[in-house]
Protein backbone atom coordinates (compact mmCIF):
# COMPACT_ATOMS: atom_id res chain seq x y z
CA UNK A 1 0.00 0.00 0.00
CA UNK A 2 1.32 3.31 -0.91
CA UNK A 3 1.85 6.21 1.28
CA UNK A 4 0.65 10.02 0.38
CA UNK A 5 0.93 12.97 1.90
CA UNK A 6 -1.57 15.29 2.86
CA UNK A 7 -1.34 17.44 -0.35
CA UNK A 8 -1.21 14.60 -2.57
CA UNK A 9 -4.96 13.74 -2.93
CA UNK A 10 -5.32 14.74 -6.17
CA UNK A 11 -2.45 12.25 -7.14
CA UNK A 12 -3.85 9.77 -5.07
CA UNK A 13 -7.60 9.81 -6.92
CA UNK A 14 -5.49 9.75 -9.96
CA UNK A 15 -3.70 6.57 -9.21
CA UNK A 16 -6.14 4.81 -8.15
CA UNK A 17 -8.64 5.14 -10.89
CA UNK A 18 -5.42 4.01 -12.97
CA UNK A 19 -4.43 0.76 -10.81
CA UNK A 20 -8.66 -0.05 -11.19
CA UNK A 21 -8.64 0.33 -15.52
CA UNK A 22 -5.03 -1.72 -15.49
CA UNK A 23 -6.57 -4.33 -12.87
CA UNK A 24 -7.26 -7.99 -15.66
CA UNK A 25 -10.20 -8.89 -12.77
CA UNK A 26 -12.12 -6.21 -13.58
CA UNK A 27 -12.78 -6.88 -16.90
CA UNK A 28 -12.33 -9.39 -20.14
CA UNK A 29 -9.25 -7.99 -21.41
CA UNK A 30 -8.22 -4.25 -22.60
CA UNK A 31 -10.39 -3.15 -25.40
CA UNK A 32 -8.95 0.10 -27.15
CA UNK A 33 -11.58 2.83 -25.14
CA UNK A 34 -10.10 0.85 -21.84
CA UNK A 35 -6.39 1.60 -23.14
CA UNK A 36 -6.70 5.20 -24.27
CA UNK A 37 -8.51 5.67 -20.86
CA UNK A 38 -5.17 4.22 -19.25
CA UNK A 39 -3.02 6.77 -21.30
CA UNK A 40 -5.37 10.07 -20.56
CA UNK A 41 -5.48 8.78 -17.38
CA UNK A 42 -1.51 8.60 -16.91
CA UNK A 43 -1.20 11.79 -18.85
CA UNK A 44 -3.35 13.57 -16.43
CA UNK A 45 -1.30 11.68 -13.49
CA UNK A 46 2.26 12.63 -14.86
CA UNK A 47 1.01 16.31 -15.59
CA UNK A 48 -0.50 16.46 -12.18
CA UNK A 49 2.51 15.16 -10.30
CA UNK A 50 4.60 17.95 -12.13
CA UNK A 51 2.47 20.90 -11.39
CA UNK A 52 2.88 20.03 -7.57
CA UNK A 53 6.47 18.96 -7.33
CA UNK A 54 7.50 22.14 -9.50
CA UNK A 55 5.92 24.22 -6.93
CA UNK A 56 6.83 22.32 -3.35
CA UNK A 57 7.13 24.76 -0.61
CA UNK A 58 10.00 23.98 2.43
CA UNK A 59 7.46 22.27 4.58
CA UNK A 60 6.32 19.96 1.56
CA UNK A 61 9.97 19.47 0.58
CA UNK A 62 10.09 18.67 4.70
CA UNK A 63 7.29 15.98 4.40
CA UNK A 64 8.95 14.85 1.21
CA UNK A 65 12.54 14.30 2.79
CA UNK A 66 10.71 12.36 5.85
CA UNK A 67 8.73 10.09 3.22
CA UNK A 68 7.98 6.51 4.58
CA UNK A 69 8.96 5.12 1.17
CA UNK A 70 11.76 7.36 0.51
CA UNK A 71 15.14 4.84 -0.17
CA UNK A 72 17.59 5.18 3.02
CA UNK A 73 20.90 4.70 3.58
CA UNK A 74 20.85 0.52 2.85
CA UNK A 75 18.94 0.49 -0.21
CA UNK A 76 21.96 2.65 -2.12
CA UNK A 77 24.57 0.77 -0.07
CA UNK A 78 23.49 -2.28 -1.59
CA UNK A 79 22.89 -1.44 -4.82
CA UNK A 80 25.98 1.19 -5.56
CA UNK A 81 28.53 -0.80 -3.89
CA UNK A 82 30.26 -4.24 -4.00
CA UNK A 83 32.03 -6.60 -2.06
CA UNK A 84 30.76 -4.88 1.18
CA UNK A 85 31.97 -5.52 4.37
CA UNK A 86 30.60 -4.51 7.18
CA UNK A 87 32.58 -3.07 10.37
CA UNK A 88 31.07 -2.88 13.81
CA UNK A 89 31.76 -1.07 17.49
CA UNK A 90 33.66 1.84 18.53
CA UNK A 91 36.17 -0.19 20.85
CA UNK A 92 35.20 1.84 23.50
CA UNK A 93 31.55 1.56 24.70
CA UNK A 94 29.35 -0.95 21.75
CA UNK A 95 27.49 -0.54 18.53
CA UNK A 96 25.54 1.55 17.07
CA UNK A 97 23.19 0.19 14.60
CA UNK A 98 22.02 3.38 13.19
CA UNK A 99 24.87 4.02 11.43
CA UNK A 100 26.27 1.17 8.86
CA UNK A 101 29.74 1.71 7.99
CA UNK A 102 32.19 -0.84 6.07
CA UNK A 103 34.84 -1.14 3.00
CA UNK A 104 33.10 -1.87 -0.04
CA UNK A 105 34.41 -1.42 -3.75
CA UNK A 106 32.61 1.37 -6.32
CA UNK A 107 33.72 1.12 -9.89
CA UNK A 108 36.35 -1.22 -8.91
CA UNK A 109 37.49 1.52 -6.58
CA UNK A 110 38.28 0.59 -2.76
CA UNK A 111 36.18 3.16 -0.56
CA UNK A 112 34.78 3.31 2.57
CA UNK A 113 31.07 3.53 2.77
CA UNK A 114 28.80 5.65 5.66
CA UNK A 115 25.33 5.36 5.98
CA UNK A 116 23.12 6.91 8.74
CA UNK A 117 19.58 4.37 8.64
CA UNK A 118 16.63 5.15 9.96
CA UNK A 119 15.26 1.38 9.05
CA UNK A 120 12.06 0.56 6.98
CA UNK A 121 9.49 -0.65 9.20
CA UNK A 122 8.81 0.02 12.60
CA UNK A 123 10.99 -2.88 14.40
CA UNK A 124 13.94 -1.77 12.16
CA UNK A 125 13.24 1.74 12.52
CA UNK A 126 13.38 0.95 16.81
CA UNK A 127 16.63 -0.77 16.33
CA UNK A 128 17.98 1.78 14.39
CA UNK A 129 17.05 4.15 16.48
CA UNK A 130 15.44 6.34 14.08
CA UNK A 131 18.65 6.95 12.36
CA UNK A 132 19.75 9.40 15.57
CA UNK A 133 23.28 8.66 15.93
CA UNK A 134 24.52 8.22 20.08
CA UNK A 135 28.51 8.76 20.55
CA UNK A 136 29.26 5.26 19.92
CA UNK A 137 27.77 5.76 16.77
CA UNK A 138 30.06 8.80 15.86
CA UNK A 139 33.16 7.56 17.75
CA UNK A 140 32.82 3.94 15.34
CA UNK A 141 33.12 6.26 12.24
CA UNK A 142 36.07 8.70 13.55
CA UNK A 143 37.96 5.24 13.65
CA UNK A 144 36.90 4.17 10.51
CA UNK A 145 37.39 7.21 8.70
CA UNK A 146 41.26 7.79 10.50
CA UNK A 147 41.44 4.19 8.96
CA UNK A 148 40.60 4.55 5.48
CA UNK A 149 42.72 8.03 5.77
CA UNK A 150 45.89 5.87 6.75
CA UNK A 151 45.33 3.71 3.48
CA UNK A 152 44.16 6.38 1.01
CA UNK A 153 40.72 5.35 0.39
CA UNK A 154 37.82 8.01 0.30
CA UNK A 155 35.03 8.34 2.15
CA UNK A 156 31.21 8.16 0.93
CA UNK A 157 28.93 9.30 3.49
CA UNK A 158 24.77 8.72 3.36
CA UNK A 159 23.40 11.81 5.40
CA UNK A 160 19.85 10.68 6.79
CA UNK A 161 19.17 11.60 10.22
CA UNK A 162 16.63 14.07 12.48
CA UNK A 163 19.41 14.67 14.57
CA UNK A 164 22.39 13.11 17.30
CA UNK A 165 20.12 11.33 19.75
CA UNK A 166 19.48 13.79 23.29
CA UNK A 167 19.12 10.91 25.59
CA UNK A 168 20.28 11.09 28.82
CA UNK A 169 22.28 7.91 28.42
CA UNK A 170 23.81 9.34 25.30
CA UNK A 171 24.64 12.92 27.09
CA UNK A 172 26.39 10.79 29.66
CA UNK A 173 28.40 8.88 27.00
CA UNK A 174 29.72 12.37 25.69
CA UNK A 175 27.02 12.81 23.09
CA UNK A 176 28.78 16.31 22.26
CA UNK A 177 32.52 15.64 22.38
CA UNK A 178 31.77 12.66 19.90
CA UNK A 179 29.93 15.19 17.27
CA UNK A 180 32.98 17.75 17.51
CA UNK A 181 35.74 14.95 17.47
CA UNK A 182 33.83 13.81 14.39
CA UNK A 183 34.02 17.21 12.34
CA UNK A 184 37.71 17.85 13.63
CA UNK A 185 38.54 14.15 11.85
CA UNK A 186 36.29 15.14 8.69
CA UNK A 187 38.11 18.01 8.49
CA UNK A 188 41.59 17.07 8.80
CA UNK A 189 41.23 14.18 6.30
CA UNK A 190 43.61 13.85 3.20
CA UNK A 191 41.27 11.83 1.22
CA UNK A 192 38.01 12.79 -0.94
CA UNK A 193 35.15 12.73 1.19
CA UNK A 194 31.78 12.87 -0.58
CA UNK A 195 29.02 13.05 1.89
CA UNK A 196 25.16 12.75 0.10
CA UNK A 197 22.38 14.03 2.08
CA UNK A 198 19.25 11.76 0.96
CA UNK A 199 16.47 12.89 3.22
CA UNK A 200 16.94 14.80 6.37
CA UNK A 201 20.05 15.97 7.30
CA UNK A 202 19.31 17.47 10.97
CA UNK A 203 22.11 19.87 13.06
CA UNK A 204 24.94 18.59 14.60
CA UNK A 205 24.01 14.72 13.57
CA UNK A 206 24.31 15.43 10.14
CA UNK A 207 27.21 17.89 10.01
CA UNK A 208 29.12 15.48 12.04
CA UNK A 209 29.35 12.98 8.51
CA UNK A 210 28.76 15.95 6.45
CA UNK A 211 32.01 18.23 6.95
CA UNK A 212 33.27 17.12 3.50
CA UNK A 213 35.13 17.62 0.23
CA UNK A 214 31.72 17.80 -1.82
CA UNK A 215 28.21 18.07 0.16
CA UNK A 216 25.59 17.19 -2.36
CA UNK A 217 21.78 16.77 -1.52
CA UNK A 218 18.89 15.05 -3.47
CA UNK A 219 16.56 17.40 -4.98
CA UNK A 220 13.31 16.83 -2.48
CA UNK A 221 16.26 16.74 0.91
CA UNK A 222 16.29 19.29 3.34
CA UNK A 223 19.76 20.05 5.42
CA UNK A 224 19.20 22.37 8.26
CA UNK A 225 20.76 23.07 12.20
CA UNK A 226 17.13 22.49 13.65
CA UNK A 227 13.89 20.76 12.63
CA UNK A 228 10.78 22.95 11.25
CA UNK A 229 8.83 22.23 14.67
CA UNK A 230 11.56 22.52 16.94
CA UNK A 231 12.59 26.51 15.48
CA UNK A 232 8.87 27.02 15.77
CA UNK A 233 8.92 26.17 18.62
CA UNK A 234 11.53 28.21 20.18
CA UNK A 235 10.74 31.49 18.21
CA UNK A 236 6.93 31.77 18.57
CA UNK A 237 6.39 29.05 20.99
CA UNK A 238 3.89 27.30 18.84
CA UNK A 239 5.26 24.39 16.70
CA UNK A 240 2.34 24.42 13.57
CA UNK A 241 3.89 28.02 12.65
CA UNK A 242 6.56 25.02 11.07
CA UNK A 243 5.55 26.19 7.44
CA UNK A 244 7.08 29.71 8.56
CA UNK A 245 9.92 28.44 9.99
CA UNK A 246 10.51 25.95 7.01
CA UNK A 247 10.95 29.18 4.77
CA UNK A 248 13.31 31.45 7.36
CA UNK A 249 15.63 28.72 7.77
CA UNK A 250 16.20 27.95 3.93
CA UNK A 251 16.48 24.22 3.79
CA UNK A 252 16.19 23.38 0.90
CA UNK A 253 18.76 22.22 -1.84
CA UNK A 254 17.71 25.08 -3.97
CA UNK A 255 18.31 27.04 -1.08
CA UNK A 256 21.66 26.09 0.19
CA UNK A 257 22.96 25.95 -3.10
CA UNK A 258 22.67 29.52 -4.03
CA UNK A 259 24.11 29.97 -0.32
CA UNK A 260 27.35 27.60 -1.27
CA UNK A 261 26.60 25.68 1.63
CA UNK A 262 26.08 22.25 -0.39
CA UNK A 263 28.09 21.88 -3.90
CA UNK A 264 25.57 19.53 -6.12
CA UNK A 265 21.77 19.02 -6.13
CA UNK A 266 21.10 15.38 -7.25
CA UNK A 267 17.11 15.81 -9.76
CA UNK A 268 15.00 13.04 -8.53
CA UNK A 269 12.04 11.32 -10.66
CA UNK A 270 9.40 13.12 -10.83
CA UNK A 271 7.33 12.99 -8.15
CA UNK A 272 10.00 12.06 -5.49
CA UNK A 273 13.08 9.22 -5.34
CA UNK A 274 10.52 6.90 -3.71
CA UNK A 275 8.38 6.44 -7.16
CA UNK A 276 11.39 5.45 -9.30
CA UNK A 277 13.93 3.82 -7.17
CA UNK A 278 16.41 2.61 -9.88
CA UNK A 279 16.13 6.10 -11.70
CA UNK A 280 17.53 7.96 -8.65
CA UNK A 281 20.15 4.98 -8.09
CA UNK A 282 21.74 5.99 -12.01
CA UNK A 283 21.40 9.68 -10.82
CA UNK A 284 22.90 8.96 -7.51
CA UNK A 285 25.61 6.82 -9.24
CA UNK A 286 26.80 8.87 -11.94
CA UNK A 287 27.08 11.51 -9.67
CA UNK A 288 29.52 9.56 -7.23
CA UNK A 289 31.59 8.43 -10.17
CA UNK A 290 31.92 12.00 -11.48
CA UNK A 291 33.00 13.47 -8.05
CA UNK A 292 35.34 11.25 -7.35
CA UNK A 293 37.36 11.78 -10.72
CA UNK A 294 37.59 15.49 -9.79
CA UNK A 295 40.19 14.40 -7.60
CA UNK A 296 41.99 11.88 -8.82
CA UNK A 297 44.83 13.83 -9.66
CA UNK A 298 44.84 15.79 -6.63
CA UNK A 299 47.88 15.47 -3.73
CA UNK A 300 47.32 15.34 -0.13
CA UNK A 301 47.39 17.86 0.81
CA UNK A 302 45.45 20.26 -1.87
CA UNK A 303 42.36 17.72 -1.11
CA UNK A 304 43.14 19.21 2.35
CA UNK A 305 43.18 22.96 1.48
CA UNK A 306 40.13 22.92 -0.59
CA UNK A 307 38.03 21.47 1.73
CA UNK A 308 39.63 24.00 4.52
CA UNK A 309 38.74 26.58 1.70
CA UNK A 310 35.11 25.44 0.87
CA UNK A 311 34.20 25.75 4.67
CA UNK A 312 36.09 28.98 5.04
CA UNK A 313 34.69 31.05 2.15
CA UNK A 314 30.58 29.86 3.32
CA UNK A 315 29.22 33.08 4.70
CA UNK A 316 32.18 35.23 3.67
CA UNK A 317 32.04 38.35 1.50
CA UNK A 318 35.45 40.07 -0.06
CA UNK A 319 35.46 42.77 2.14
CA UNK A 320 37.14 40.94 4.96
CA UNK A 321 39.31 38.58 3.76
CA UNK A 322 42.36 39.42 1.46
CA UNK A 323 42.40 36.90 -0.72
CA UNK A 324 39.06 35.08 -0.81
CA UNK A 325 40.42 32.39 -3.46
CA UNK A 326 42.77 30.86 -0.68
CA UNK A 327 42.15 30.71 2.99
CA UNK A 328 44.11 28.24 3.95
CA UNK A 329 46.17 30.67 6.21
CA UNK A 330 43.40 33.07 7.02
CA UNK A 331 44.26 36.36 9.19
CA UNK A 332 42.10 39.24 10.50
CA UNK A 333 43.11 42.23 8.90
CA UNK A 334 45.47 44.64 10.82
CA UNK A 335 44.33 47.85 11.53
CA UNK A 336 47.57 50.90 11.80
CA UNK A 337 47.50 51.13 15.30
CA UNK A 338 48.08 47.49 16.09
CA UNK A 339 51.40 47.61 14.55
CA UNK A 340 52.60 49.88 17.64
CA UNK A 341 53.11 49.00 21.02
CA UNK A 342 51.26 49.96 23.88
CA UNK A 343 54.12 53.03 24.74
CA UNK A 344 54.06 53.75 21.13
CA UNK A 345 50.31 54.01 21.56
CA UNK A 346 49.96 56.05 24.46
CA UNK A 347 52.89 58.88 23.01
CA UNK A 348 50.38 59.05 19.20
CA UNK A 349 47.22 59.16 22.05
CA UNK A 350 49.09 62.46 23.64
CA UNK A 351 50.66 63.81 20.35
CA UNK A 352 46.93 64.02 19.10
CA UNK A 353 45.44 65.16 22.10
CA UNK A 354 47.43 68.34 22.03
CA UNK A 355 47.19 68.82 18.41
CA UNK A 356 43.29 68.79 19.14
CA UNK A 357 43.76 71.14 21.90
CA UNK A 358 45.75 73.78 20.18
CA UNK A 359 43.47 73.61 17.37
CA UNK A 360 40.47 74.73 19.92
CA UNK A 361 42.48 77.50 21.20
CA UNK A 362 43.14 78.89 17.51
CA UNK A 363 39.08 78.54 17.00
CA UNK A 364 38.49 80.46 20.64
CA UNK A 365 40.77 83.67 20.12
CA UNK A 366 40.46 84.20 16.14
Amino acid sequence: MKNYLNFENDIKDLEGELEKLKDPYNQGGLSEVDTNKISKTQEELDKKLREIYSSLDPWQTTLVARHEDRPKSKFFIDNLFEDFISLAGDRYYGEDKSVITGFAKFNGQSVLVIGQEKGENLESRIERNFGMMRPEGYRKTIRLMELADKFNIPIISFIDTPGAYPGVGAEERGQAEAIAKSIECCMKLKVPTIAIVIGEGGSGGAIALASSSKVIMLENAIYSVISPEGCATILWRDPKKMLDAARAMKLSAQDLLNLKVVDEIIPEPLGGAHRDRNLILSFVRESIAKNLKIFQEMTADEILDQRKNKFLKIGRSKGFISNPENLSSLENKRNILEQFSIKDKKNIYLIVGLILFLFMLLIVFL
